[in-house]
């Protein structure tokens, strides 16, 4: 895969990082505070003012989209340059525990919340599955069942994305030789989530570079931001509009 050849020089691992995790807050934003604010009633009894923030509400989902399908790249691309994808997904693992309860309590509305877990587990699940497709990369009959497995243990636990998740991991894992591929194939993956497939525009441009390393800010913007949008819309909203 040639990477120099990418227009204007491409863009860096941490630029299409910094993408997903503006589209993620703006997408977040949108499922907590402004989803506050449309359904309070100082909004609700203005017909004119409901349908703005409604719309306003739609278009932060929409842009949010194409966060999951980068950060999927990235653990791809993770994966394929760690030194140890066991301290790697060890990572993962601590920051789906710690990221768990601002999740619960940011979108949805609880401080126990079994019927969903956070997106760290998915991605977890996706890089153990890649895990076990390295390690036994010489036994092939066994692709399958393992990739099966991580999509069931994602389903099973009911992970933000649950097995579709894990499904774009793997195609993205699969395809990594050819971009071109890899983009399509990504694109048709999270086909049935529109626009998502816009994702795979920036991860075109991906030049191959690590870029700008600001490590532990990327685990810890996560739940950090969803404690801050939790009590924004818990009691900010109700302070400002009354």
């Amino acid at each position: 895969m040639n990477y120099e050849q990418k227009p204007f020089g491409g863009i860096s691992g941490s630029t299409l990082k910094m993408i997903a995790i503006i589209s993620m807050l703006i997408d977040h934003t949108g499922a907590t505070v402004i989803r506050a604010v449309a359904r309070h009633p100082a909004i609700t009894a203005d017909p004119g003012r409901a349908a703005l923030w409604a719309r306003i509400y739609q278009y932060s989902r929409d842009i949010g989209r194409i966060a999951f399908p980068i950060f999927c790249f990235l653990i791809v691309e993770g994966f394929l340059h760690t030194r140890s994808p066991k301290k790697y997904a060890g990572r993962l693992f601590l920051f789906a525990l710690l990221s768990e309860i601002p999740f619960n309590l940011a979108l949805k509305g609880s401080l126990y919340y079994p019927a969903g877990q956070n997106v760290y587990f998915t991605l977890l699940f996706g890089l153990l599955v890649l895990i076990g497709l390295q390690y036994f990369r010489e036994r092939p009959y066994l692709g399958l069942p393992i990739m099966a497995a991580g999509m069931y243990a994602a389903h099973l636990m009911l992970t933000d994305y649950s097995y579709k998740g894990v499904f774009l991991i793997i195609i993205l894992y699969l395809l990594r030789f050819t971009r071109i591929y890899q983009c399509i194939g990504g694109a048709v993956a999270v086909a049935w989530e529109l626009p998502a497939p816009l994702a795979f525009i920036p991860v075109w441009f991906y030049n191959g570079k690590r870029g700008r390393q600001i490590k532990y800010f990327f685990y810890w913007f996560y739940p950090v931001h969803l404690t801050v949008l939790y009590f924004l819309k818990t009691y900010a909203v109700p302070a400002i509009l009354g």
